[in-house]
């Protein structure tokens, strides 16, 4: 009966059904497991979701970026043609036709262009964006319409709605093909509907329709380099290296017939996902800074994890050595150990991707500027569902390993016989390191997002220049409107004098672009001295940032004149140059404010400027720029085809706005708007900071979860370790303190080393996270404390349990076990 058992279980090995009865009773018991111990299960799962999710992120946010194709046919052989010198991705109009008909590389070229327009369906003007395009657009990009049809050569206007604009302002009706709107004024047709998901070639802004590319005099200038972005499909065979050998031959040919453009002897290509490679290299850049601190994340919580582990293992060696004291082999153990591991890998990379993918789609419906369509699609594809089922397995597998070392050491006769668990040496061990290294990066961690928080809150009360508290913005063009020269500037005199009107409004005035509003680009003019004749770049004293105001402008943004007037209506085109300079351009063309007043200067123009008022310094273009000189000129001698309302009142931003609104449409409702406070308006120059902060600030919180798991595994595995020990100097009445010091001084002495090294490693990296957020140092006493402080903390916290554990042993009941 025996031999014919023996045989039955031989033929279920071999067949696989004996593993497959194993692996689920290893289930099963690893369920029974860790069921019996909640709490390690739930930090456990806890800790390993946190860095999945934060992992599950970050490649979303890479794979919606950077690696997912467009979502247009064919996305592999399309690609954007960059100017190669000034690694730039715009072509003049005459450059994309030369290119277009010349090259033998591309399929077909295509040109666009977004620009903001006056859209008026019936209800007043407002603000859209649309992407002029050439003729052969949508041909280029083989993509069909929803309905009606394309832009074609010749077609002038008309209009094809993107389909979520096409959802969201016309509610998908399907009569919109045919009828007439108004933009600037003119009027427009609509023929068709993009299909679902095509917004063009850049994946993170959302145009709202297209129209056709008019020919303009300002597209013939072939130094104007700023205007159109090329677009197009290899053809079949062609490499992107011999695509650009063909455009470097059509750039020579182009020097040869065009003297002085020698800038545009190279180009390159690139897929237009991001801009280009040029563009998007910061983004690359940091999303892959991103990904391997969310590795790092990962292999800190593995390390946690495995300490944990490591712990649980001493706890149980008892119970190992019974078995295989019984028989067991000590492969059967180790998988047994790994099912326990593995299941707590898919329990925590489930609850990881789950958090992970809400907050993708999050990211996705996210509108991070009101005023322009930024979309992020970030919804999860099959990519980041595979790469974190991936992380979870390998988690799994690689904190299950950490105590493999203790089974296959384990002596199942000494410790059935005498209980005995060595105790710790004072070599330190790859594990103590490890913990180390994981509470050096908690302690960076915690101390970079002090320093962003603190930079944060400074910058946003720090002297800008001006006062955005109580202050309104409403960005108007009114050449989209149909207001050019006199008409423009007698209307411009009308808009101000109605919102002055307004009642509770102190000041209201014009300036053509409010200082950091465009998020890091300046008008910048060179300025020479009055005696230079030579008006060549190379001779300039320096640039300086160029503002066109109205009088009452430094009124209107609290802005301080620190010597000399402000300007009148008088100073006119009948005027002579005149210009108010801050305490920077004073200084540098003639070294005191109180010099510069009566002083005059040389525009590029030859036109001669006198100074007749400074202004105090600020912040033009970024907030972590260096001191910038900066000019204000006269709005009459320096006419500007856009400006922003500048409206300085103490009542509620919102009655103001919709005053505003109403004054406006009652002088003409053609004009578009759109208005906001001045705060908002500072929102995409403090996008980046506040991003920072955030992302800096959760993983802070992640990295202060982690070291406390960290430490609470170290603290767990030195006391289970030491039990013996304990209990014998207990026996010999020891003090409850010298208990706590033989059983956590391990293990305080590893946070005070990492904590010691991060808080380190955050001062040097003071210099990175205030090249990103205003006005932030660790040097900071309130930072530097608060990171003691918070690590502080975070020991107490990882230490609380182990430490009750050994002030609650019984070395009587201790001793009698071993």
């Amino acid at each position: 009966m025996d031999g014919l058992t023996q045989r039955r279980e031989e033929c279920r090995d071999a067949r696989g059904v004996g593993l497959i009865d194993n692996t689920v009773q290893d289930l099963r018991y690893s369920i029974r497991i860790l069921a019996k111990t909640p709490a390690f299960t739930a930090v456990a799962v806890v800790t390993l979701a946190l860095a999945i999710a934060a992992n599950a992120v970050v490649f979303g946010a890479l794979d919606a970026l950077i690696l997912r194709p467009l979502n247009v046919p064919e996305p592999d052989t399309l690609y954007t043609i960059e100017h190669g010198n000034e690694k730039w991705t715009t072509l003049s109009y005459p450059d994309y036709v030369d290119l277009r008909d010349r090259n033998r590389s591309f399929d077909r070229l295509a040109a666009y262009n977004n620009s903001e327009v006056a859209l008026d369906t019936g209800d007043g003007a407002n603000t859209a964006f649309a992407d002029e395009v050439s003729g052969n657009y949508f041909a280029v990009f083989r993509v069909h319409p929803f309905l009606g049809r394309f832009i074609q050569p010749g077609d002038e206007g008309c209009i094809v709605l993107t389909y979520a604009y096409w959802h969201s302002r016309f509610h998908e009706d399907r009569g919109i093909v045919g009828r007439t709107v108004r933009l600037n004024k003119r009027p427009f047709a609509i023929i068709g509907v993009a299909p679902p998901g095509f917004h063009g070639p850049v994946s993170f802004f959302g145009q709202d329709f297209f129209i056709p590319l008019i020919r303009k005099n300002s597209l013939d200038e072939r130094s104007n380099l700023s205007l159109l972005m090329t677009v197009g499909h290899l053809k079949p065979g062609i490499s992107p290296r011999q695509a650009i050998g063909d455009l470097d031959s059509i750039g020579a040919w182009l020097q040869r017939t065009y003297p002085g453009s020698e800038d545009k002897l190279k180009f390159r290509v690139a897929h237009p996902n991001l801009f280009g490679d040029v563009s998007g290299n910061g983004t690359r850049g940091f999303l892959a800074a991103l990904m391997v601190l969310a590795a790092l994340i990962l292999l800190a919580a593995c390390a946690n994890l495995g300490s944990l582990f490591a712990a649980r293992a001493a706890d149980r060696s008892r119970d190992v050595a019974l078995r295989l004291a019984l028989g067991a082999r000590r492969g059967r153990i180790v998988r047994t150990l790994f099912t326990e591991a593995i299941v707590i890998s898919l329990l925590g990379g489930a609850a990881g991707v789950w958090a992970g993918v809400n907050v993708l789609r999050g990211l996705s419906a996210w509108q991070p500027f009101a005023k322009y369509p930024v979309r992020m699609n970030f919804d999860p594809g099959a990519k980041v569902y595979a790469v974190a089922v991936l992380l979870t397995v390998a988690a799994g597998f690689l904190f299950g390993a950490a105590p493999l070392r203790q089974v296959f050491q384990t002596d199942p006769y000494h410790i059935v016989k005498s209980g005995s668990r060595a105790t710790s040496g004072r070599r330190i061990t790859f594990r103590e390191v490890l913990v180390v290294a994981q509470i050096a990066i908690c302690a960076v961690l915690v101390t970079a997002s002090m320093v962003a928080v603190r930079g944060m809150k400074r910058s946003l009360g720090s002297d800008f220049g001006f006062e955005p508290r109580d202050a309104m913005l409403m960005d108007t063009d009114l050449n989209m409107a149909g207001y050019r020269g006199e008409a423009a500037t007698a209307l411009e005199k009308r808009i101000l004098r109605a919102m002055q009107d307004i009642p509770g409004v102190k000041a209201a005035a014009l300036i053509s672009l409010p200082p950091v509003a465009s998020a890091g680009d300046t008008d910048a003019r060179p300025v020479f001295n009055a005696g230079t004749a030579d008006l060549r770049p190379a001779n300039a004293a320096f640039l300086a940032a160029t503002y066109s105001i109205s009088p009452e402008y430094f009124r209107a943004a609290g802005t301080t004149l620190v010597a000399g007037r402000a300007f009148t209506w008088r100073d006119d085109e009948s005027a002579s140059r005149v210009a108010v300079v801050n305490n920077e351009f004073a200084r540098r063309l003639y070294r005191s404010a109180s010099k510069a007043i009566g002083g005059s200067y040389r525009l590029k123009d030859g036109a001669r400027v006198q100074v007749v008022g400074v202004a105090e310094d600020g912040k033009y273009g970024q907030l972590t720029e260096n001191q910038l000189p900066a000019m204000f000129l006269p709005i009459l001698q320096e006419q500007s085809s856009s400006a922003t309302v500048v409206v300085r009142s103490e009542l509620d931003p919102h009655e103001v706005a919709a005053a505003m609104r109403s004054r406006l449409r009652a002088l003409d409702p053609g004009i578009p708007a759109y208005i906001q406070t001045w705060r908002q308006g500072l929102g995409p120059i403090l996008f980046a900071a506040r991003m920072a902060t955030l992302a800096l600030g959760v993983l802070g919180s992640m990295g202060a979860m982690l070291a406390i798991t960290g430490i609470f595994g170290t603290a767990a595995y030195s006391v289970s370790r030491r039990l013996k020990e304990l209990g014998i100097r207990m026996a010999l009445g020891a003090q409850r303190w010298e208990v706590l010091r033989a059983a956590l001084g391990r293990p305080l002495k590893l946070l005070v080393w990492g904590s010691g090294a991060g808080l380190l490693l955050g001062i040097l990296a003071s210099r990175v996270v205030g090249a990103i957020v205003y006005t932030a140092t660790p040097r900071d006493p309130m930072v530097l404390g608060g990171a003691v402080a918070a690590m502080g903390m975070t020991g107490l916290l990882a230490t609380w349990i182990p430490a009750r554990r050994a002030l609650s042993l019984d070395p009587v009941k201790l001793l009698r076990e071993e």
